[in-house]
């Protein structure tokens, strides 16, 4: 059972995403909260698996929520999914270098909203490649000089898997193409964020673009 908690301060939006999710088998809303603070003091109580956190509420947004979240070992389990009106939010980098596992577009389709779901719970970046490259083209101006030699602790097929995760690429899609196993693709992913100490496959294409080992006009 995938435990979801929602934290938006629109009320309508919340009893929307609750009503569409608790239709589903194998997911369970367990709070609801209406600003940042309220929803942190949740998330510690019922350890969701997965926090569908609004980019933008009072008392604490979605930003700075996530970022305590990531901070705290007790949370490492919750990957927080940013909630945005706007699919170029300006504040979508931020969250995902807080520790975001990926964002959605509140005007989401339901299939993809319970796919987003599932994915989030698997550890999956929510990242579509077109909108990763316009979000790095945009935003990201000055990379930590210090990323580069980072990525020398990876080993080359690591590197390449890290590259394709980078692109959009799913675990089964990294494997037919370095023509590996899907659990070899997933051992290289998951090694290249222990490495990294990447909190997911989120912070890993982040990292991937600020390093230059993708660049937004190739990847």
């Amino acid at each position: 059972m995938i435990r979801v908690l929602l934290a938006d301060d629109q009320p309508l939006i919340r009893s929307g995403f609750r009503a569409l999710l608790d239709l589903e088998d194998d997911i369970e809303v367990v709070a609801e909260a209406a600003d940042g603070e309220e929803g942190l003091a949740l998330i510690r109580e019922h350890l969701p698996d997965v926090a569908l956190i609004d980019i933008q509420m009072p008392v604490m947004d979605g930003i700075e929520a996530t970022r305590r979240i990531a901070a705290d070992p007790a949370l490492a389990g919750v990957h927080v999914v940013i909630l945005t009106n706007y699919g170029m939010d300006e504040y979508v980098l931020h969250a995902l270098r807080a520790g975001a596992a990926g964002f959605l577009v509140k005007d989401i389709v339901p299939e993809d909203l319970l796919h987003a779901v599932r994915a989030a719970a698997r550890g999956d970046a929510l990242l579509a490649p077109s909108i990763t490259r316009k979000l790095i083209h945009r935003y990201l101006t000055q990379p930590p000089p210090a990323t580069g030699t980072a990525l020398e602790v990876l080993t080359s097929r690591e590197r390449e898997a890290v590259t394709l995760a980078a692109r959009g690429l799913s675990n089964d899609q990294i494997a037919d193409h370095m023509v590996i196993s899907p659990m070899t693709a997933k051992t290289h992913i998951n090694r290249a964020m222990t490495k990294l100490h990447a909190r997911d496959r989120a912070q890993l294409v982040v990292l991937a673009y600020e390093s230059g080992l993708v660049t937004p006009s190739t990847g």
